[in-house]
């Protein structure tokens, strides 16, 4: 008898500021032998221009608010948002360099006045709120001229390979770079926490398979591999 030929892959578009989670979950959940998941990573704003072009898929991972949105435009299927964890924005450095003291507010903008270079995004959440968040320090002008801007990926890989002396990302997207390390949050008054959600797509021919994957990243083993990779899993 002839085998039936296997199922399609889920197709996965996603925040990278779950890659490094998700770079442990995914190979779970085929494990356990459901179906194999295929991801392809974006910052929140990339992702939602390529699906305002058109573009599709069977699971979505971004913040709540862009699942939000994308539920009104019928691109995602009402009700289907389930909110999976949260992060703040860090200051990364190269693996082993020395780590400046960004404890105070007064600290960290001195941290960033006296860095010979940093390395942010321009399309993703921590990027876009730290381009404002300078201004309204009253750095913009001293900061912008030694940036090493990109528009998405992982910025901890900028500062591993020596391009930036200091990286500023989401914590969660720091950890995803085995060459950095973390200094640190940036401090409480100035801090942006911001939360992640999955979304299943209208059109899906998979809706059984998405529903499994969202539960499976709502578990308790994959809360713990969440937070051991610097995101707070949301507990409802």
């Amino acid at each position: 008898m002839a085998r039936a030929n296997p199922p399609a892959p889920l197709k996965l578009l996603t925040t990278n500021a779950v890659r490094g989670s998700l770079a442990e979950l995914l190979p779970a959940f085929e494990r356990q032998g459901k179906q194999k998941v295929e991801a392809f990573y974006y910052s929140t704003n990339q992702m939602m221009d390529l699906i305002k072009g058109g573009e599709m898929a069977d699971v979505v991972i971004l913040t709540g608010p862009a699942v939000d949105e994308l539920a009104k435009q019928g691109r995602i299927v009402n009700g289907s948002r389930a909110d999976l964890a949260s992060t703040g924005i860090g200051v990364c450095v190269r693996k082993g360099a020395p780590r400046p003291d960004i404890s105070t507010l007064d600290a960290f903008k001195r941290a960033l006045l006296d860095a010979r270079s940093i390395a942010h995004t321009t399309t993703g959440q921590s990027g876009v709120y730290f381009s404002g968040l300078i201004e309204r320090l009253g750095i913009g002008a001293q900061v912008r001229a030694k940036a090493r801007t990109q528009p998405g990926g992982i910025v901890g890989e900028t500062v591993a390979r020596g391009d930036a002396e200091i990286g500023i990302q989401q914590i969660s997207e720091i950890y995803a770079a085995s060459g950095a390390d973390l200094v640190g949050p940036f401090p409480p008054e100035i801090q942006k926490l911001t939360v992640f959600s999955a979304g299943i797509f209208s059109g899906t021919r998979q809706e059984d398979a998405a529903k499994s994957l969202i539960r499976f990243l709502k578990t308790p083993a994959s809360a713990r591999m969440m937070k051991a990779k610097g995101l707070e899993p949301v507990k409802k």
